[in-house]
């Protein structure tokens, strides 16, 4: 991770500020030279942002998906996260497309920029809640995008990003998502039967994300001497709302990805949740749990049921329930009559849905055609938000309460003696929409 975050108040005003995008017509905006000529002769340069393990897993993914890629420009909040990742991407991939000097290793909170400004694509893959900043500065810059989900942790940051899809529309940049599961071939074909009726109308899906923590939280006291509030934070990031959204909004945005895609990517008009602490957060301020009943028109639901504490039963499953069948991905992708009788069962390729994504991604800027996942990706992450919103409130939030809300969870990070105090855990009833 890495990026100082904007100001609450440019957060809040942004659409004051970037207002006559839309109005630009995309020849009038610079585009990437790649675009100009996209053949097998044109080397693509990328960067990486974020060098934790899945920004690692992205880049080796993207290095290995086109024949004329190197990697030349690396940056992390912190200078050992680099470092760590580009040796283990030197046992992953091809020594000739690894060429990242020791001056394009970058570190610090300013790292994403320097990034940015040396490559032709870049790999966002930093704790969310820089997601919004990182983005604009890609698009602004004319930059391909893989992005890592979700995009933000709050309304503001969702607009923020919404702003940033339609500027990379006008300059047609690539902007794919890190949802993996719409590339995965056994899904595409479920969701394509949920889709063209085979099961009939849809009335309800579920779908759960039950499993353990990805990173507890450290006690106090093996906190280093002298370390900053903010790099604590940013160390543990997973444990603060303001950083990964909650565990909904982080982890299970997955499953709540399946339930948009099942239901077209149309928003839910409403939901209410319920959800909670139940282990020790050690200072962290992130529900371990949550279940979200969401509507659509005509009475439509969707429920999503989350939960990471050690030692729980385990599922991460989709269930879709028709006039006429069911879907289900639940050890393996099938479908069944009324009865429960399967009908169809998916047997075909299971390539590795991470690579298919790179792979795709690298074909459609090679074509001149840059795929942009952009608006369902905000569309899933705000139905996160929305979710956790209900949770944290306790009150029935409408989609237009979502993306309308003011509340900016990210502070204005200037350095890293930021001084900034992490909210309490939510208290349903007591913690106030705004």
């Amino acid at each position: 991770m890495s990026s100082p975050a904007p100001s609450p108040s440019s957060r809040r005003d942004f659409l004051k500020t970037s207002a006559a995008v839309g109005g630009v017509l995309a020849s009038e905006l610079s585009f990437p030279t790649v675009l100009r000529a996209a053949g097998p002769s044109d080397k693509l340069r990328i960067g990486l942002v974020g060098c934790g393990g899945r920004g690692t897993g992205a880049a080796s993914q993207a290095l290995k998906a086109d024949s004329n890629v190197q990697l030349v420009a690396m940056g992390d909040a912190f200078p050992e996260a680099v470092e760590r990742s580009l040796k283990n991407l030197s046992t992953q991939v091809a020594a000739e497309k690894i060429n990242v000097k020791p001056e394009m290793r970058f570190s610090g909170l300013d790292a994403y920029q320097k990034v940015i400004d040396n490559v032709d694509l870049v790999v966002l893959a930093t704790p969310p809640g820089f997601r919004p900043m990182h983005l604009r500065a890609a698009v602004e810059a004319g930059k391909h995008i893989f992005t890592e989900k979700p995009m933000a942790t709050d309304g503001p940051g969702v607009r923020s990003v919404i702003e940033s899809v339609k500027i990379a529309k006008a300059k047609k940049l690539a902007m794919v998502a890190g949802f993996c599961w719409r590339y995965d071939l056994a899904k595409r074909a479920v969701f394509g039967k949920i889709l063209d009726g085979s099961i009939g109308d849809l009335r309800a899906v579920y779908g759960t994300y039950l499993t353990g923590p990805v990173k507890p939280m450290p006690k106090a006291e093996t906190r280093p001497a002298g370390m900053t509030d903010l790099e604590w934070m940013v160390r543990n990031w997973y444990n603060f709302t303001w950083l990964s959204g909650d565990g909904l909004v982080e982890q299970a945005i997955h499953t709540v990805d399946w339930m948009m895609w099942a239901m077209g990517d149309k928003p839910p008009v409403k939901c209410t949740a319920t959800g909670g602490r139940q282990i020790p957060a050690n200072g962290g301020n992130i529900y371990d749990h949550i279940a979200v009943n969401y509507e659509w028109e005509k009475g439509v639901r969707g429920f999503i049921a989350q939960r990471q504490i050690t030692g729980c039963y385990g599922e991460n499953s989709f269930y879709a329930l028709g006039t006429k069948g069911n879907a289900y991905i639940s050890r393996g992708a099938f479908t069944t009559d009324l009865n429960g009788e399967r009908n169809w069962k998916y047997e075909g390729p299971t390539p590795d849905m991470y690579q298919v994504e790179h792979d795709e991604l690298f074909a459609s800027i090679r074509a001149g055609n840059p795929i942009n996942n952009g608006d369902r990706m905000v569309t899933s992450t705000m139905a996160g938000i929305m979710g956790r919103m209900a949770g944290y409130t306790g009150l029935e939030i409408t989609w237009d309460m979502a993306m309308n809300s003011k509340e900016v969870l990210v502070p204005d990070i200037k350095d890293w003696d930021t001084k900034w105090e992490v909210p309490g855990i939510a208290l349903p009833g007591r913690t106030r929409y705004s």
